[in-house]
């Protein structure tokens, strides 16, 4: 049973930082700084629903590794 939730802890921590990464920034660097208030003035469309997918995402695997860490925890 340890093994089982080593392996899943494992597989999550992968998933999440794949997630994390592929999401986009607030300030996206030094060009999101320069541009930043000519984009709120302007109103730039932003792709809204993937970021709210990857966000979503990012919460239910941020909640499996602290069960899974526990669960790991609790059978060692």
């Amino acid at each position: 049973m340890h093994t089982l939730f080593l392996v899943l802890l494992i597989i999550d921590a992968i998933a999440l930082i794949i997630i994390v990464l592929l999401q986009a920034g607030k300030s996206e660097g030094l060009a999101g700084a320069i541009s930043g208030g000519a984009e709120q003035l302007f109103g730039k469309q932003k792709a809204r629903g993937i970021d709210l997918i990857l966000n979503r995402i990012t919460v239910v695997l941020s909640v499996l590794f602290f069960i899974f860490a526990l669960a790991v925890n609790f059978f060692s």
